[in-house]
């Protein structure tokens, strides 16, 4: 059976899967990332891991995987396969694609931007199936993005398309780490409307979910707490709209696990903001933490000659598809 190696390397753990043509993911196995032992031990782990899958692989499906894909945080150099820089990883220009080929036998090796692997996923085989464009942006500890085009996703000239977290949406509002202050991520992330629940409610351990349960019992604080989220939201999506014009917008992460306590208020909110821009749907992502390692998946899968009957027979990218 024709299949990829799949690796989803997250600041503290590792989502990795054997995924088949029809983007099933045959076996799947998570450990911890390990990054207390510094990068050289994690590229080491993320190697070894790698192996045995496809280890795994001849033993269970009599054959070697075909290509592998690794999603990774942080600046990814995806054209050279690099791993430019990632804060919570500690590590600096690391030659990952170069590593896994080596360690692979010399199978073809994409390497991909975690986020924007969640996205390619979330556009062919996820909500935003059938759209030609669209974005999408997981609300968790910060806001990121990916922008979805004819079944691909950008990454722009440098590789930083889809920052959305970094829009700013509240001038001289707090400050963010990235330099500037007002970021979008510092009042709708899933950890400011944390800090923020937190302090209103007195209660230090409050977090996102909390604010979200207090919000469906009445609690007025937690509304305003809620409310002040969706607005600061919906300006920095309708600002992403404005130019991007998506299809659909999908929002995935921490806080979408709310579910229609935020996408009630928050789609009245951008419907209330637009006025030439068309409104695009505005849908939950709907393969959950899976998501960026069905995109490695993906990622690994577009190596491979779509003239071979194998190749995954999602829907035509141009028209159909999005990420």
């Amino acid at each position: 059976m024709k299949h990829v190696i799949a690796l989803d390397v997250g600041g503290t753990g590792m989502k990795a899967a054997l995924v088949g043509a029809d983007g099933t993911l045959l076996h799947q196995v998570r450990r911890a990332t390990g990054r207390e032992r510094g990068p050289d031990a994690v590229v080491a782990d993320i190697l070894d891991f790698a192996a045995e899958l496809r280890a795994h692989g001849v033993r269970q499906y009599g054959e070697a995987a075909s290509a592998a894909g690794v999603a990774v945080p942080g600046i990814v150099d995806e054209a050279e396969g690099v791993a430019v820089y990632a804060a919570n990883l500690g590590w600096r220009d690391v030659p990952l694609r170069a590593l896994l080929t080596e360690r692979l036998g010399g199978v073809p090796v994409a390497l991909g931007h975690d986020v924007r692997a969640g996205g390619l996923a979330e556009g062919r085989i996820g909500a935003g199936r059938g759209a030609d464009r669209f974005l999408f942006v997981p609300l968790g500890t910060g806001i990121a993005g990916a922008i979805g085009i004819d079944g691909r996703v950008e990454a722009g000239a440098h590789g930083f398309a889809g920052e959305i977290g970094h829009i700013v949406v509240r001038p001289q509002g707090a400050s963010c780490p990235c330099g500037q202050r007002g970021c979008l991520e510092r009042f709708a992330s899933a950890a400011a409307v944390s800090e923020a629940w937190a302090a209103a409610c007195g209660d230090p351990d409050a977090d996102a979910a909390d604010c979200a349960k207090a919000v469906e019992s009445g609690d007025v604080r937690a509304r305003q707490v809620w409310q002040d989220a969706v607005d600061a939201l919906a300006d920095g999506l309708v600002t992403a709209l404005t130019l991007l014009d998506p299809r659909a917008l999908i929002i995935g992460g921490g806080l979408a696990e709310a579910g229609e306590t935020l996408f009630t208020p928050l789609r009245e909110a951008v419907r209330r903001r637009v006025t030439f821009q068309k409104l695009p749907s505005l849908v939950p992502a709907a393969l959950g933490d899976t998501a960026g390692c069905l995109g490695a998946g993906l990622l690994a899968w577009d190596l491979i000659d779509t003239t071979d009957p194998s190749y995954p027979s999602y829907p035509s990218y141009p028209s159909e598809v999005t990420t």
